[in-house]
């Protein structure tokens, strides 16, 4: 007979003795069951006795009960606060040996937030910060006899205090200026163990994040100069770290600050560096360092927003007299200007010049400028433009001043436009996605890398006009063709702002016509009765092969990242469904894995006959309990759970859209329920554009193999290969 419903079958490890196999009845008191086995073992005083899930050493409690699942190895040992007792008094320690010990324990435990709150309760968290503080100076002293021992020794102090801190348990606006002096002291030397490095800047990002007091007295402490070296190495955790800092910085920064640390980083040539150390150094770019890249990138293009958001004044004379610089560079008419003549006469010849350099306002073109957005950022852009290629400017100004009036593209309405259609593409004034890693190369191999997009850009407009033969009433669609050219060249990543040119130019408007009309046909074939009805008989066997995927890819498993308070955190769970479709197996894991992790290492079990429904989105519980999480719109479209039994709940974060579609589609097919995601959309949209096509090709008199044809031999040499050049 199968147990009850509210019994679980494990084993309970103790050392030095055989593991038990037990039941455990779900609704028994857990102090019971705790003394139930000391008894078994002969074991007194069972008040300080506590379980722990023997794969992950967290303890178990009332409230976390529920996790437990047939098949399960539980451990008995000392309880939190038993633990934590110990520890508090170990880590005191006179021998150095016994201290490193117990800081390598209590950096193991801090993991676990029943012995985090038992531990900081104690004033843990203090007495770590007074080691760190007062105790540095002795270890210092010991550094030149032992110096492994030493790094080790602050190593697993700061791995002890940020675990604890993760927890969110303690506000970081209670720590002192000699405590952030001390972990700001290890960042700046130039030779550190590479752990307390990492450690420390990990602490100065969460200690500027979580509190803008604290963003100051990090600031009087740490200097862009300071944090250079770090990323000139080779070590991409300790580089991924400090960029993490860097952006901090940046993001809490005061809006007079920001602009003024832009200044310091071009003088400190940080994108140079980046671009060297970093996006074109040896190690390949992981995802955390991707995402702190995206996340410098946004913070640097948001500086534009205050020149985005800006009017310009029509009566400001030193505003007039940028427009007035782009007519002299075009037309050269300072001369002229200078032989003097009526003041008629010289506003007909302006607005005549205003005219032919594409403003709406021919007679104040300042007027322009008022739109938000791109107020003045686009004045700065043609500025730029005219000043750094002058050339280009001056070719496309005069080029379409001699065009017949109905074919010429106004330069300043283009810019303009242009300028915000840019400011869209990148989102200037939006605040970075938590889980984006869309950075561009290109945009790190120029200081002035926005102004180089528009150069290139608005030559790109200029071009596509002359393609498309078009006139002031196709205004809207040559912006809307000059978008879609942008937006495809930007998919490619370009590594430089060179090749992002060379990419544009094969993506002429007759190209966008030849993938418009792909795109058309394999979207719009075949609109005839006859075949909408045989696509309507194909649509379930390709719907049934579309399921099966999706389960094969659940039976496959996937790694997710825990998400809190702190992001890099480094811990990951896995989820796989067992090979017969009926359980799912998960667990969590040191580090993400490299491939398959195989269903005996995932100890945690969930029946799917006891899945009762998937949510989805904003309704899923970890994005009410987490209130950061459900600002951030990128966690809020990845994040689905799964409810079980009455009220229990498995949550999930999607790595990317592509696994949330798998997963919920995976699931919901379990469910017997349809799948709906984009993702389905997109497969079955391709997968039965190639069966009809396959199904009405002339195939009279030609049988088509079950088996594909084998593989032909190589050949014994190659010598007919040549080089055709």
């Amino acid at each position: 007979m199968p147990p009850p419903p509210d019994t679980v079958k494990v084993a309970i490890e103790w050392p030095g003795a055989f593991p038990k196999l037990m039941e455990i009845d779900q609704k028994k008191p857990l102090s019971a069951i705790i003394k139930e086995v000391c008894e078994g073992w002969s074991l007194g005083n069972h008040e300080n006795f506590a379980l722990q899930i023997a794969d992950t050493n967290f303890y178990i409690t009332e409230k976390n009960r529920n996790e437990i699942k047939n098949g399960s190895i539980l451990r008995l040992t000392t309880s939190p606060h038993q633990t934590a007792t110990q520890l508090h008094e170990r880590i005191q320690s006179s021998s150095m040996d016994a201290k490193l010990e117990a800081l390598k324990d209590l950096a193991s435990a801090s993991r676990d937030i029943t012995f985090a709150l038992e531990f900081i309760s104690m004033d843990g968290i203090s007495l770590l910060t007074q080691m760190v503080e007062s105790g540095t100076e002795r270890y210092q002293k010991l550094q030149k006899i032992m110096k492994p021992c030493f790094g080790d020794l602050l190593s697993f102090t700061l791995t002890a205090f940020v675990e604890l801190m993760d927890h969110g348990i303690v506000s970081w606006d209670t720590f002192s200026v000699a405590f952030i002096k001390k972990i700001a002291s290890y960042v700046n030397k130039s030779a550190m163990d590479t752990a307390v490095l990492q450690r420390s800047l990990a602490i100065l990002e969460s200690m500027v994040l979580n509190s803008q007091e604290l963003y100051h007295k990090v600031a009087q402490e740490i200097t862009i100069g300071q944090l250079i070296p770090h990323l000139q190495g080779t070590d991409q955790d300790i580089q991924t770290y400090t960029i993490a800092v860097i952006n901090a910085l940046f993001l809490k920064a005061p809006e007079e600050r920001r602009q003024e640390m832009a200044h310091i980083l071009a003088q400190k040539q940080l994108r140079s560096i980046i671009l060297s150390s970093v996006i074109r150094g040896p190690t390949p770019i992981n995802d955390e360092m991707a995402h702190q890249l995206y996340v410098l990138q946004v913070l640097t293009f948001n500086l534009l927003e205050d020149r985005m958001m800006t009017k310009m004044d029509p009566q400001d004379q030193a505003q007039r007299d940028v427009i007035f610089e782009l007519r002299r560079i075009a037309f050269d008419m300072e001369s002229e200007a200078n032989n003097g003549g009526s003041m008629e006469k010289r506003k007909s010849m302006y607005t005549r010049d205003y005219k032919k350099l594409g403003f709406m306002n021919h007679v104040n073109p300042a007027v322009d400028f008022t739109q938000i957005p791109p107020g003045m950022l686009a004045l700065d852009n043609m500025l730029y433009f005219a000043r750094h290629h002058q050339d280009a400017y001056i070719r496309i100004v005069l080029e379409n001043s001699s065009r017949e009036d109905k074919h010429e593209c106004p330069f300043g309405r283009s810019s303009i436009e242009l300028t915000k259609m840019l400011c869209e593409i990148l989102k200037v004034g939006e605040l970075p996605g938590e889980n984006c890693h869309d950075f561009h190369p290109m945009f790190f191999t120029h200081d002035r890398s926005f102004e180089e997009f528009f150069c290139i850009c608005i030559q790109l407009l200029n071009k596509t006009w002359k393609e498309m033969r078009a006139t002031s009433e196709d205004f809207n669609k040559v912006m809307q063709v000059v978008r879609e050219q942008i937006m495809r060249a930007l998919t490619l990543k370009p590594n430089s702002l060179d090749q992002f040119k060379s990419r544009l130019q094969n993506l002429s408007y007759a190209e966008i016509l030849k993938i418009r009309q792909s795109e058309r046909m394999n979207q719009e074939d075949f609109q005839s009765r006859p075949i909408l009805e045989l696509r309507e008989k194909i649509q379930p066997e390709i719907m049934e092969l579309i399921k099966q995927q999706r389960l094969n890819r659940l039976c496959e498993g996937t790694c997710f990242r825990k998400i809190s308070s702190r992001r890099r955190q480094d811990k990951f769970w896995y989820c796989r469904l067992s090979p017969n479709h009926k359980v799912l197996h998960y667990g969590d894991l040191e580090e993400s894995p490299q491939g398959e992790v195989p269903h005996d290492s995932l100890q945690d079990k969930l029946p799917v006959a006891d899945i009762k429904a998937v949510i989805t989105g904003k309704d899923c519980p970890h994005m009410k309990e987490k209130g950061a999480l459900k600002q951030n719109k990128e966690v809020l479209e990845l994040a689905f759970s799964i409810l079980y039994e009455s009220d229990e709940y498995l949550n999930f974060i999607a790595p990317d859209k592509h696994e949330y579609c798998v997963w919920t589609d995976g699931l919901n097919a379990l469910l017997g329920k349809e799948m709906t995601s984009d993702y389905t959309k997109s497969d079955m949209d391709t997968l039965l554009s190639m069966e009809m096509k396959l199904r009405l090709l002339d195939l009279e008199n030609i049988q088509i193999p079950e088996a594909p044809p084998p593989i032909p031999k190589e050949p014994s040499n190659y010598d007919f290969v040549y080089d055709c050049n």
